[in-house]
C-alpha cells in the first residue's frame, strides 16, 4: 500500500515539475535568423522607421534661412521651465512646443494652420517649408515629436511608460528598455495596441522568429502599448497547482516516514 501510495505521488510531483518548466527555445529571441535574412530585413527598415504625427502630440517646429532676421517672426520664442516640483529653473532657453489640434493642425505664427497630423516629422517640415516659400528665400525647417512615449506592460521585469529619446523605437528596444520579458513571458504572441485613424488596431508578433523584421509592427509608433502575454508556467504558479504540489511533496514525504516507521 505505502509502495502504491510513493509511487503515485512521486508521478504526480514528476508530471508536475516537468509542466512547470521553461525551455531554452522558449525564451530564445529570433532563434531562426541567419545572416542571409540581412538584406531583406535591412529593406524593410526603410519604409518603417519614422513615427506618424497625430492629434494631442506636441511638436516643435524651428525655421531658420541664409537671413536669419526673415525668419525670425516665424519661430516661436524660446522659453526657461522650472523643474516638476521645484523653483529650480532651466539653464538653457527651450523651443516652445505646439499641440497638434483636433483637425490635425498646428498654427504657426504669421503663417497660420498647417496640417501635419498623418505626415512624418520629415514630411511635416517639408510642408511647412513649401507654404513658408513664397515669403521667404531657402528656408529651412526642422520638425521634431517631442512626448513620443510607448507602453510595455504583463510579463516583463519593469512596466511602464517609455519616454522615447528619438522619434522611433523597435519592440526589442522596448522590452529592453522594460527590463527584458520575464522567464514566464510568452515570445510567441506578444501583443501590440495601436490606434489608426481613430480605431484601435490589435496585432500579434512572435519576438522569437526572425520574420518579426518584416513586420508593420517591428517599429512601434507613438502611443503604442506592448502586452507580453504570461505563459503556462505562470498560469499553473498562479493557481492552486503549487499549492497541489506542495501538498503532493508533503504527501510523498509523509509516506516516506511511514514506510520507514513500519520497517
Amino acid at each position: 500500500m505505502y509502495k502504491k501510495l510513493r509511487k503515485i505521488c512521486a508521478l504526480a510531483l514528476v508530471v508536475m515539475t516537468a509542466a512547470s518548466c521553461v525551455t531554452q527555445k522558449q525564451m530564445t529571441y529570433l532563434r531562426d535568423a541567419e545572416a542571409s535574412q540581412t538584406q531583406a530585413i535591412n529593406a524593410n527598415f526603410i519604409s518603417q522607421s519614422e513615427t506618424v504625427l497625430r492629434s494631442g502630440d506636441a511638436i516643435t517646429v524651428f525655421i531658420t534661412a541664409l537671413d536669419q532676421e526673415a525668419v525670425t517672426r516665424y519661430n516661436l520664442p524660446t522659453a526657461v521651465y522650472a523643474t516638476p516640483g521645484t523653483d529650480k529653473v532651466q539653464a538653457t532657453p527651450t523651443l516652445q512646443y505646439y499641440i497638434i489640434d483636433a483637425n490635425g493642425d498646428v498654427t504657426l505664427p504669421v503663417m497660420g494652420a498647417v496640417h501635419v497630423a498623418g505626415l512624418t516629422s520629415t514630411a511635416a517640415a517639408q510642408a511647412i517649408r513649401e507654404k513658408l516659400e513664397a515669403q521667404v528665400v531657402s528656408p529651412s525647417v526642422q520638425v521634431r515629436l517631442i512626448n513620443a512615449k510607448v507602453s510595455v506592460l504583463g510579463e516583463v521585469n519593469r512596466p511602464g511608460q517609455i519616454a522615447l529619446t528619438g522619434e522611433r523605437i523597435t519592440i526589442l528596444d522596448a522590452l529592453a528598455a522594460a527590463g527584458d520579458m520575464t522567464v514566464y513571458g510568452k515570445r510567441d504572441n506578444v501583443l501590440i495596441t495601436r490606434e489608426v485613424n481613430g480605431q484601435i488596431e490589435l496585432a500579434r508578433v512572435d519576438v522569437g522568429s526572425a520574420a518579426l523584421y518584416n513586420s508593420p509592427y517591428y517599429y512601434l509608433q507613438q502611443n503604442d502599448v506592448v502586452y507580453v502575454s504570461p505563459n503556462k508556467v505562470r498560469a499553473i504558479s498562479s493557481t492552486n497547482a503549487g499549492l497541489w504540489l506542495s501538498i503532493v511533496s508533503t504527501a510523498l514525504s509523509a509516506a516516506t516516514v511511514i514506510v520507514t516507521v513500519v520497517k
